[in-house]
């Protein structure tokens, strides 16, 4: 990670207020600060965090988390992404907009690294204060980055599908981005410890399905079909792991006879660990991002130091320890 500290930018006093309602991806109504200040017009701090997604269950813990921490802190927040994590232009938009309400400052979770580069340096331009959550945008602006440290969690999913394949043979990936730097991450951390550490596997291929369940489980049956040897199959998100599930149910597959780990949380998942379909999955902490990313966006607009980068975590799960409290606390469905 790139993300020590930085001192945040200092607060303005708010003016007008408008009401503005949430873009078509998600979101609350929210009156229209003048930035830098006082979002709300009537004195109470207004912090807008656009996200990479809604629908999906890691966004809605994510939205949890924010919630929670704005409360907390007796803040105004808006929590809206585009229906797809595929819709970077959807996403833009929803950035633009927020930044033309001026919070005081604004939480982004970057789809595309590049194409928000511009839209944030408008956002700096109004002294609006930039906090990042889950993966940053390229560029100078971001104060702070809350969010998983994605090299390690593909490395933990990587020492773990080793040990479940016996240290041998055949594993292919099934990614959701190949732009975004959670996908780029979670394929490198995992890619790198094989080849460092585990000479017996072979990674025979990469594919990226976008998330999306039916495209990953299509990919997945093409794998299987061309790799008749094939141990294991890593999904890099919800979406990817459970194209991956769907896959080996529809080809009447015996359970575990391809090894399947997932990344992150949801009902289909934990029910697909229970049941034997999937081996295990690397779990985030999707509300303590929520919690943290408010926490460092308020500490930016109120002038105060942020650190460049809070890790929030990443965890082995199984049927083994899915009931521990300790990982109980960090799942969602």
């Amino acid at each position: 990670m790139t993300f020590g500290k930085k001192t945040a930018f200092a607060a303005l006093v708010a003016a007008s207020a408008l009401v503005f309602a949430g873009c078509a991806g998600g979101g609350d109504v929210i009156e229209e600060g003048s930035g830098g200040g006082s979002g709300s017009g009537d004195g109470e701090m207004y912090i807008a965090l656009v996200s990479k997604g809604f629908q999906h269950q890691f966004w809605q813990a994510v939205k949890k988390g924010a919630e929670q921490k704005a409360e907390e802190l007796g803040v105004k927040i808006t929590f809206e992404g585009p229906a797809a994590e595929t819709e970077i232009a959807g996403q833009l938009e929803m950035l633009t907009a927020a930044i033309d309400k001026n919070p005081d400052a604004i939480a982004y979770a970057a789809l595309d690294p590049e194409a928000c580069v511009a839209p944030l340096e408008q956002a700096k331009s109004k002294d609006i204060p930039v906090v990042y959550f889950d993966a940053p945008c390229n560029g100078d602006v971001g104060l702070s980055l809350s969010a998983t440290d994605s090299k390690v969690a593909g490395a933990l999913a990587a020492e773990h599908m080793a040990e479940l394949i016996g240290g041998e043979g055949q594993v292919a990936i099934v990614g959701h981005s190949q732009i975004n730097s959670t996908g780029v991450e979670r394929r490198d951390g995992f890619v790198e410890k094989i080849e460092a550490d585990y000479p017996d596997i072979e990674i025979v291929d990469i594919q990226y399905g976008d998330g999306d369940h039916l495209k990953s489980a299509d990919i997945a049956k093409t794998l299987i079909a061309a790799h008749p040897d094939l141990k294991g199959i890593y999904g890099t998100n919800e979406g990817s792991a459970i194209g991956v599930v769907n896959a080996v149910n529809e080809l009447g597959l015996e359970k575990g006879k391809i090894t399947i780990v997932g990344f992150d949380s949801g009902a289909a998942q934990i029910n697909a660990i229970k049941d034997g379909t999937m081996a295990g999955a690397i779990t985030q902490d999707p509300i303590g991002i929520g919690e943290q990313v408010v926490q460092a966006a308020y500490d930016a607009a109120n002038g105060k130091e942020v650190d460049e980068f809070y890790d929030t975590g990443s965890y082995w799960y199984d049927k083994t320890n899915i009931e521990d409290p300790k990982i109980a606390a960090v799942l969602y469905e």
